[in-house]
């Protein structure tokens, strides 16, 4: 099942012009803040409304500005992970899961709730609070809330800015294990170049609103792989960004 984005869209002098494509694969999109990552997830999620373009999963179209079609939110089938997570602090763990479950009957809501806590690890958890948990286990319970449902895409957006090394390196290989558990296409936003390089099954380099290089990690980061023209622009743009 593919992804297939060509958007257009002004915010406050800001213009996100973008056109890719991905397969069933975990791609990261990568680049330095303000380069329009984030608006593009929420872009793709219907939380933003294009000037231009079109977003299709799999042959569904969401969005066409030429034939008038914008799906809402709720009926794009997406899952989404926030940078801040979003957990409801005056929820239980179990509260916050099956918040992500709206509209599905409470026979198959126990039984998603049951297996999101034995995947993600939340066994004994699900009466505590977010406040009472750990960065990595609320990292697991956002996952958990946005899986539930059992979207045909899930969207995350720099969701282990937040915590430390070791953590991270953790986290890194649990989404491993979680794309492959429930075979969907991933799109990671991270400004983070060894995430990149360590999760990406495909990058997506964004500079100032547009796409300046992608493809594989191997030959997005690899001077030997990268045609000699492009190289030079590409090693310019990571050293005036600080990636070096």
């Amino acid at each position: 099942m593919g992804l297939a984005v060509k958007l257009r869209k002004q915010v406050n002098g800001f213009t996100l012009d973008i056109e890719w494509e991905i397969g069933n694969e975990l791609a990261v999109v990568f680049g330095p803040s303000g380069s329009g990552k984030s608006m593009t997830l929420q872009l793709i999620a219907g939380l933003m409304q294009p000037d231009a373009g079109m977003i299709s999963l799999g042959g569904k179209v969401f969005f066409d500005a030429r034939r008038n079609i914008s799906l809402p939110a709720q009926l794009r089938h997406i899952g989404y992970v926030f940078q801040d997570l979003a957990l409801f602090p005056h929820m239980t763990i179990r509260e916050n899961i099956l918040y992500g479950a709206k509209g599905i009957e409470q026979s198959v809501r126990e039984k998603r709730l049951f297996d999101m806590v034995s995947i993600f690890r939340l066994d004994g958890l699900e009466d505590k609070r977010p406040g009472e948990m750990s960065g990595g286990q609320k990292q697991r319970v956002a996952l958990a809330r946005a899986l539930i449902r059992q979207p045909e895409v899930l969207l995350l957006d720099e969701p282990f800015s937040s915590l430390d090394t070791s953590l991270r390196a953790d986290m890194r290989s649990f989404l491993k294990d979680v794309r492959k558990e429930f075979n969907l296409p991933v799109i990671l936003v991270t400004h983070d170049i060894f995430e990149a390089v360590s999760l990406a099954d495909r990058v997506i380099v964004y500079d100032e609103g547009k796409v300046s290089f992608a493809g594989k990690p191997h030959e997005v980061f690899n001077p030997q792989t990268m045609p000699e023209c492009e190289f030079p622009l590409f090693f310019s743009y990571m050293f005036n960004r600080g990636f070096f």
